[in-house]
């Protein structure tokens, strides 16, 4: 087995932030999501992003990859500022993606799945994939070869064949890791990836993710309702509550701040 990795020094206040949320409201008619949120994510860390029900946590994700558009604020991305984003030019700029209810081809093998991952690495046109030569083979073998060092990193070399239809749910989730991971994203946003798991799976996705951020160098966004897991796994935390922000900081200091207490324990206001 590998030995521990150390935590390495990855949120530092001197580190450049990758993507800065400016101000971002939106609202669906008369309901308001999101009003006036404003934080950043710096590069190479965890961000967790976490709050009550309805708090705007999934919204805000939204936002970040384009599948959403604020009426106010902006978010800059890699230094350049934009105001709308379509979700596949954030997969092509380095944002990738999972989802509170798994996202996966269900008749499709693990294998096949994570490669579906490898998508926007595809540079050769259709007639090249047709006639499988030259360019276009050798550029399918290097995503094959992509694919199969995330099976391997994931530990699901069992199941590579197995149509995911079939696994269990914690499985399923850990497939949906290895597909996000297979854009090779510079950012990776994370949507509860721990929802419904027991102990035993929760503390294998634990592990998957900190490898991902350590081994791989991957800055993640996660949401987590799990208190333990975001205080173990993330650098700084950003509390929503319907829709505002109401804290920011480290985990220890997210801890003790009374608002995000009384947001968790149903203190009145």
């Amino acid at each position: 087995m590998n030995a521990p990795i150390p935590r390495r020094d990855i949120a530092s206040s001197t580190s450049a932030p990758l993507l800065s949320v400016d101000n971002i409201s939106l609202a669906f008619g008369g309901v308001k999501a999101i009003t006036d949120v404003s934080f950043d994510i710096r590069k190479g860390e965890i961000r967790a992003i976490i709050g009550p029900n309805g708090a705007g946590k999934t919204s805000m994700l939204n936002c970040i990859n384009g599948f959403y558009h604020p009426q106010a604020g902006s978010i800059t991305y890699k230094g350049n500022k934009r105001e709308r984003m379509r979700p596949h030019v954030a997969a092509a700029q380095g944002i990738a993606r999972t989802f509170q209810n798994v996202a996966l081809f269900k008749g499709m093998s693990t294998l096949d799945n994570i490669l579906t991952g490898r998508s926007l690495k595809v540079r050769r046109g259709l007639l090249w994939q047709a006639i499988w030569f030259g360019p276009a083979l050798a550029e399918q073998i290097e995503n094959r070869i992509a694919v199969e060092r995330i099976i391997d990193f994931l530990e699901i070399e069992s199941i590579r064949k197995i149509p995911v239809g079939k696994l269990s749910y914690g499985l399923q989730k850990r497939v949906e890791l290895g597909r996000a991971l297979a854009m090779e994203p510079d950012l990776l946003l994370l949507d509860e990836p721990m929802a419904g798991m027991n102990t035993e799976e929760k503390e294998d996705m634990c592990r998957f993710i900190l490898d991902a951020n350590r081994r791989l160098g991957t800055t993640i966004a996660l949401i987590e309702h799990d208190m333990g897991v975001v205080m173990d796994l993330s650098d700084r935390v950003v509390v929503l509550e319907y829709g505002r922000k109401i804290a920011d900081g480290t985990p220890a200091e997210v801890k003790r701040n009374e608002k995000v207490i009384a947001a968790y324990l149903g203190v009145p206001h």
